[in-house]
């Protein structure tokens, strides 16, 4: 007897916390964004064709299992960059995101939302909304225009200064940099760190703990992602919609909500759909979906005949046929999608697999290296990759401000004397002010390398622009080191800290081929 009610306690349990729809679609969408699983093993950000494609959602590109961009970073970058085509581009796939599906996104497809539901589980005490909330709700906007837009734009002669991202987004740091500095291969990561990852960690704390006491507080206070999606809630085509003529302004539906919202369906709606269950009157349903939702009595009226209710019910049993085989169609396709991701990109050779875009947004192993000129640092000699021929070069991107990245050069030092003229080290700066380009020259002085180039990249370092941009791009991070062999195809490519034996390995394979 006993053993019977627990297996009933068990069993109520499980059908008590059983994830709803939306739960495991927000786990799916998660999953596929970050299908790059065996990033986490290896430490490594995948670079490949797919990383110059958008998501929905909030996911950090620097994330080692991020097979996508985030669209709120693609924008700030490109904002900065100035380049019309990208600009047009992501503008463009934005729009495209919120006439579709509006804030539906951050209910259904933001894996950060989904970290912070499941954080407000968490048995505490509930700030609920009021006034206040109602109107801090709208400092996410300030950060949108101020953040995202407005300081890119001006800071665009600097280099790219994606704002946002570098100073408050805490996906950057829970899934981008614990996800790469978790792993043991990028120790040397730890030496970059400094008061701006101070700074981030600390916002993360905030964002994360406050989560437990304030539902989806990152979202709708600080969220621009968030705040671009909310124009386009009235048009998008799949959402929650009110049907006004049935409506009697019982409130029960903004009283069950849990954001901010004066009504349903507008900017701070996310489209959970918790609010159809409570409207006494039914007259919140889903818009974009008559596919696969319909009225159950199919138009019934209440004097209706016989008749009439045996075609109706023959209707609506049609209708249930058809819900039933589309549902199984949906759900085959979903799980074809997330298993071939899955198989493309951790049992495909990605690495190997030729670019289409390469030469375009970033060059990778196995592709030929852009032609790259650059003034030497205090020389009158110029540095042509094109010069080079029949030799090994290795290109290092560092800045002033990266510990590691000095840390490291003396050992690109010792193997540029090692190998002599088989073998020419470049040392780029990616400094672009005034005065840290004055820390540079300071460091440089001091530290007395004279075995390799040093330059600082420019506008016209290469086709399409600074070397950088080409060969790093959305890195994520600095130092980036890479190594082309005689023939000029980019053998070696690393993110993060070398040390002196692994640059041998990498200059050996190089001189090999």
């Amino acid at each position: 007897m006993d053993n019977e009610k627990k297996v009933c306690g068990l069993k109520g349990w499980l059908i008590r916390h059983k994830p709803s729809k939306r739960r495991l679609i927000q786990v799916y969408a998660a999953l596929l964004y970050n299908a790059n699983i065996k990033g986490f093993a290896s430490g490594s950000i995948y670079q490949g064709d797919s990383k110059n494609l958008c998501v929905p959602g909030l996911n950090c590109y620097s994330c080692p299992g991020a097979v996508g961009a985030c669209p709120l970073g693609s924008l700030q970058n490109a904002l900065a960059s100035g380049k019309t085509s990208s600009l047009a581009y992501i503008f463009g796939i934005i729009v495209l995101f919120g006439l579709l599906l509006g804030r539906t996104i951050c209910g259904f497809l933001c894996p950060f939302g989904l970290v912070q539901e499941l954080l407000n589980k968490i048995p505490s005490p509930k700030l609920k909304k009021n006034k206040v909330t109602q109107i801090l709700s709208y400092f996410k906007y300030i950060l949108l225009g101020m953040m995202v837009v407005l300081i890119p734009i001006a800071y665009s002669s600097q280099g790219a200064v994606p704002a946002f991202c570098k100073y408050i987004c805490p996906d950057g740091v829970l899934f981008g940099a614990f996800g790469l500095l978790s792993n043991s291969n990028n120790a040397e990561m730890f030496g970059m760190l400094g008061p701006l990852f101070t700074w981030k960690f600390c916002l993360l704390v905030v964002f994360l703990v406050a989560s437990v006491f304030i539902f989806r507080f990152f979202c709708r206070f600080f969220c621009p992602m968030g705040a671009i999606y909310g124009f386009f809630c009235k048009v998008a085509l799949l959402g929650v919609k009110l049907d006004e003529e049935k409506c009697v302004q019982c409130g029960k539906c903004v009283e069950q909500c849990q954001m901010d919202i004066r009504h349903v369906g507008d900017h701070e709606c996310i489209s959970c759909g918790k609010c159809i269950s409570v409207c006494p009157t039914k007259a919140i349903h889903w818009s974009g979906s008559k596919f696969f939702v319909s009225d159950p009595t199919g138009g019934l009226r209440k004097d209706a005949t016989e008749e009439e209710v045996a075609q109706v019910e023959a209707h609506n049993a049609k209708l249930a046929k058809r819900r039933k085989v589309c549902k199984i169609m949906a759900i085959a396709l979903a799980a074809a999608v997330l298993l071939t991701a899955l198989w493309y990109y951790n049992i495909y050779d990605t690495d190997t697999a030729s670019s289409f875009l390469d030469g375009y947004y970033g060059y990778t192993v196995g592709t030929y290296c852009p032609e790259i000129t650059l003034n030497v640092i205090d020389s009158e000699e110029v540095f042509a990759l094109s010069d080079n021929d029949g030799k090994v070069t290795v290109i290092n991107f560092w800045a002033s401000w990266c510990e590691s990245c000095k840390n490291e050069l003396p050992e690109f030092d010792r193997l540029a004397e090692k190998y002599g003229d088989q073998v020419r080290v470049i040392a780029i700066s990616t400094d672009a002010t005034a005065s840290a380009q004055a820390d540079a020259r300071a460091w440089m002085a001091e530290a007395d390398l004279q075995n390799i180039f040093f330059a600082f990249d420019t506008d016209n370092a290469c086709a399409g622009g600074r070397a950088e941009d080409a060969l790093c791009h959305s890195s994520g991070s600095l130092p980036v080191t890479l190594v082309v062999d005689a023939s000029g195809k980019i053998t070696f490519r690393k993110v993060g800290g070398m040390t002196y034996e692994q640059l041998l390995v990498a200059v050996v394979d190089a001189l090999a081929n």
